[in-house]
């Protein structure tokens, strides 16, 4: 599932609930998302999804408001190919006179525009109460409405009477603060006791940073292989295919290899020597013994993310099992109940030991051969980035995790461990890419421009129907199964493109990363899949799955959950620093722009917290106890007055579940 920021999130939790259906767009009758006011403490944030609009001179009892809500997507976030968020935009006006009494004029319009305002786009005729006016793509934007002689009218030509600015348009006045923002070189220095500051995007404007110059994370750096030769350690290894079948036993050893990334040896970590890890293939419903030997100076385990097994395997130290210290050993039992793509990673000190290398696949096979529909061949494609400086890695705390409010965004983005991605097809032919995102926060938003695409499958497995998209989003942990055809010779780029914000400059920018090649010979694919590959099915074993819950959706919820954040100490200047986009969140944090601010924060500075707010427990001092087969309904909250709230991924161990709706929305 993937993440969302500063919005009400409703699921239902059972042993076997289905795959969740694509995102749907806000039905009539909704309840809106904007009401005059709701004392609730886990209403929608208001500021961020509510556009005031305010009347002219002449027209002070008119008044509008214009909801930003949920536009269809299979994915936790719609987005056009090139980043830009999209707002299914509803608008409710009060006390407007007739458009009559105001002049020649027969309706009221809507309309909408960037800053400039130009393009001025027609949204249509508006007028007492709600109406639906439809998406919109605009990073920040304006929305008017005028009267016009006519409903249709191309351009505006009448007088406004009300005009309103969205939520994005708050963003970065640091001039509320006293901070003046000024370009200039931003400096790469040593810090204290081996610190390296992460380097700056070259693309946006240095942020000035008063109190905090100089500082580095209350933490000692760490890199792996400190005082070892790299050329002492065996070099990394591509990751090699697995094909496993029931009982037999995968022997998997987490150890330090050495890597040659942008001209420089690095030591990282890996499973087996590879990176990613050795890809297992296994049938569905096999179970398969893992032995696991730690052969890295850190205590650690393995988490079989999105499989249901028995939780004493599901590897989360201090919960499910002790931790595999230096040297030691573990033995997994793992059965793969559901087809799908799923990993495995630490649960242990993720920040570092994952991030540096220890992740694999796992891809587990319907006995259906019609599962997943034709394709003529299938990639299994791992995303991640890491962090880099001049002199090498970025180190990582010893003592705690650096990074803790925003994430360790990484600067060279990697497919399958390596930073430029190659493949060869043939005209026509269908290629079926299980993506999966290892990295650390990064939300991917990826597309291949020239080829038709489609998204068939989630983490969980097919969806309902399938659904041609442009792009795919897709947050840390989050598993799609796409399959693309490429019907032109040439050469098509695997690109993430998103708008990443500059907060030294108050704007959007486009960010385009070319993440890898697809070279399309002109030899044509057989068999030829165009019919196949143009028609969208639909399943109906999915649908009697989804179908048995449905006298669930409309209850209350049993539970619910307030994701939070915690200062326990920060120096004033940092909080000072980390408020300074408090007036708008974006939806998504799509790239570092702020590697400083994202970097000081540690773990022992910051808590995030899950608090229930029926008895105020927070973490692991709320104690829920169901039995086997119990449907249960869940409400998570994003709190938007945290420190620095930002959107955040919800996964529950061991379990399938439902995503019903979103901020109030019905999906």
């Amino acid at each position: 599932m993937t993440r969302v920021r500063n919005r009400i999130l409703s699921l239902l939790l059972g042993v076997a609930c289905a795959a969740a259906s694509p995102l749907g767009a806000q039905a009539d009758g909704a309840p809106p998302l904007c009401p005059a006011a709701d004392p609730a403490a886990t209403a929608p944030s208001r500021d961020l999804y509510c556009l005031e609009l305010v009347p002219v001179p002449g027209l002070r009892r008119a008044s509008g408001t214009v909801e930003l809500g949920t536009v269809p997507s299979p994915f936790g976030v719609a987005l056009t190919a090139d980043g830009r968020h999209l707002y299914d935009l509803s608008i409710t006006l009060r006390d407007l006179p007739p458009p009559e009494s105001l002049g020649p004029y027969t309706t009221y319009v809507a309309w909408a525009a960037p800053p400039l305002l130009e393009p001025m786009l027609r949204l249509g005729a508006v007028g007492p109460g709600r109406t639906r006016l439809g998406p919109v793509a605009l990073n920040k934007f304006l929305v008017f409405v005028s009267a016009e002689p006519s409903a249709d009218v191309p351009r505006r030509t009448g007088p406004l009477v009300l005009r309103g600015t969205s939520p994005s348009m708050r963003m970065g006045d640091t001039h509320l603060l006293g901070i003046e923002s000024a370009p200039g070189p931003h400096a790469h220095h040593a810090g204290e006791g081996g610190w390296t500051m992460p380097p700056m995007d070259p693309r946006v404007v240095p942020m000035p940073m008063p109190g905090v110059e100089g500082a580095v994370p209350a933490a000692t750096p760490y890199l792996p292989g400190r005082g070892i030769d790299p050329a002492s350690l065996p070099a990394e290894r591509p990751r090699e295919l697995l094909d496993l079948t029931d009982g037999d036993t995968l022997r998997l050893e987490a150890g330090l290899v050495r890597r040659r990334l942008r001209g420089r040896d690095l030591v990282v970590f890996a499973f087996n020597g590879q990176q990613p890890g050795p890809l297992v293939r296994v049938p569905q419903d096999a179970t398969v013994f893992v032995d696991f030997r730690n052969a890295t100076e850190w205590p650690t385990a393995i988490h079989w993310h999105g499989i249901r097994l028995d939780n004493a395997f599901d590897g989360v130290p201090h919960l499910t099992q002790a931790l595999v210290e230096p040297g030691g050993r573990f033995l997994y039992r793992v059965r793969f109940r559901d087809a799908g793509i799923y990993w495995y990673h630490p649960h242990h000190r993720a920040d570092l030991l994952q991030d540096l290398g220890l992740a694999g696949n796992i891809l587990v096979r319907s006995p259906d051969p019609g599962y997943y529909g034709p394709a003529h061949r299938e990639e299994i494609l791992m995303l991640d980035d890491l962090l880099l400086g001049e002199a090498g890695l970025v180190p990582y705390g010893r003592e705690r995790a650096t990074h803790a409010v925003m994430g360790r965004f990484g600067n060279v983005l990697l497919v399958n461990g390596e930073p430029r991605y190659r493949l060869d097809a043939r005209r026509g032919e269908v290629v079926r890419f299980h993506l999966t995102n290892a990295s650390n926060v990064r939300v991917f938003n990826l597309s291949f421009p020239g080829a038709r695409m489609k998204v068939i499958a989630s983490d969980v497995g097919r969806f309902e129907r399938e659904e041609w998209v442009e792009s795919v989003a897709i947050s840390p942990a989050e598993r799609y199964v796409v399959d693309v055809r490429f019907d032109a010779a040439g050469e098509h780029p695997l690109l993430n493109r998103v708008q990443a914000l500059d907060h030294g400059a108050d704007r959007f920018f486009a960010a385009e990363d070319t993440l890898g090649v697809v070279r399309v010979s002109a030899d044509a694919a057989a068999p030829d899949l165009a019919d196949a590959f143009g028609r969208l099915r639909a399943h109906a074993d999915v649908s009697r799955e989804v179908e048995r819950y449905r006298p669930h959706f409309d209850r209350a919820p049993d539970l619910e959950l307030v994701l939070t954040l915690q200062n326990l100490g920060l120096s004033f200047a940092l909080e000072r620093l980390l408020l300074l986009d408090s007036p708008y969140f974006n939806p998504v944090e799509w790239s570092g722009t702020m590697p400083m601010m994202d970097w000081l924060p540690t773990t022992g500075e910051v808590r995030w917290v899950l608090r229930e707010p029926a008895t105020g427990r927070e973490n692991e001092a709320i104690e829920w106890r169901f039995r086997v087969g119990d449907v249960v309904k869940l409400r998570f909250h994003n709190d938007r007055a945290a420190l620095h709230a930002m959107q955040h991924p919800m996964h529950v161990h061991g379990q399938r579940f439902l995503v019903l709706a979103v901020n109030g929305v019905p999906v």
